[in-house]
């Protein structure tokens, strides 16, 4: 696309060509269906207005050298789309359907996949939700599931350089043994407060605590939370946050670099023993934090006292994108080439 400055593109939305659509009826999916509207023609009465039965994953597809575009663990973002539907009691989408679909959206949209060598990538958007009409709180009968995409530049306008995150203590992101382990939209209404009070202390993102006591780290707006000390690499582990398929990855490589992991709560005194912190997820991939200000405390915490990122999380961070983009082995077949 001549007309798209690859390398400063937002992480926002930019209309490409064609949606792909699925709807389940009367007991059963129906076909595939091709769209060029940006728009769904939606029963008021819909189940996902009223009644939150909606989820939705984010993926990307990227250029390599090599010009071929690839996905990353596609299956892992099937499997956690169909978690996410058993969340909220609706139909699942099949792994077939939904492979299908994404590989659709994107070779119809392949135009828009930005260029090896600019720093960006054609963000996916799988997205579920009940489309059926009821009144009373219950399941619907009908479900639409769409697949379009949108190419996106970094999630972070610093990129991978160090953010600065807050604290936020008088809201609360979702709740244990709620929907907090699910993608669904939900979780993300509940975190604009958050987020906005964030940005308006001039800060990037909100850190998340756990409800009940306020003591231990959950998530950072949309992304999970890391920790490096000790030659070991820390993550939360609570019954309220999503289980990112980025940070699943990182795991593995962190394993494979030799160092330790521990998956456990972290309380937030921790953080002035931590040598990297971080914040990973598929539109973050990884965000070094320079700075965390837990602004009803008033303690700052800071890093990266030479405003670069660390040497680990760098490593990290620099393999898990040259497996993404091709330029490293894909020793886990973690890679799906689109044909």
């Amino acid at each position: 696309m001549e007309n798209l400055d690859w390398k400063n593109l937002p992480f926002g939305y930019i209309k490409t060509d064609y949606n792909v659509r699925c709807t389940y009826k009367d007991g059963k999916w129906g076909k595939m269906e091709v769209s060029d509207s940006e728009y769904i023609n939606l029963h008021m009465a819909c189940t996902a207005l009223h009644y939150g039965q909606e989820a939705f994953e984010g993926m990307k597809a990227y250029r390599g050298k090599d010009g071929k575009i690839r996905l990353f663990r596609w299956d892992e973002n099937a499997n956690r789309l169909q978690q996410s539907a058993e969340g909220v009691l609706m139909e699942k989408v099949p792994m077939d359907i939904f492979r299908e679909a994404i590989i659709k959206a994107v070779k119809l949209n392949e135009k828009f996949v930005p260029p090896y060598g600019t720093g960006a990538s054609l963000y996916i958007r799988p997205m579920l939700f009940g489309s059926g009409a009821e009144v009373g709180v219950r399941p619907a009968k009908e479900y639409m599931f769409i697949v379009f995409v949108t190419p996106v530049g970094p999630y972070f306008k610093e990129g991978f350089n160090p953010v600065k995150i807050a604290i936020i203590r008088d809201s609360d992101r979702a709740a244990p043994l709620g929907t907090g382990t699910f993608k669904v939209g939900g979780n993300y209404a509940a975190s604009l407060r958050g987020v906005i009070k964030a940005h308006n202390a001039g800060y990037g993102s909100p850190m998340y605590l756990d409800t009940k006591e306020k003591h231990y780290i959950d998530e950072i707006g949309a992304a999970n939370f890391f920790a490096i000390k000790d030659n070991t690499y820390i993550t939360p582990k609570s019954s309220s946050i999503l289980a990112s398929i980025t940070n699943k990855s990182i795991i593995q490589l962190a394993e494979d670099l030799g160092l330790k992991v521990e998956r456990r709560p972290i309380a937030v005194e921790e953080l002035e023993t931590f040598e990297e912190v971080g914040a990973c997820g598929t539109a973050a991939v990884i965000s070094p934090i320079g700075e965390i200000n837990d602004l009803d405390m008033g303690k700052i915490y800071r890093y990266c006292p030479d405003g670069k990122p660390g040497k680990l999380s760098t490593k990290l961070y620099q393999t898990l994108v040259g497996i993404q983009y091709g330029d490293v082995e894909d020793k886990h077949g973690w890679i799906t080439i689109v044909e």
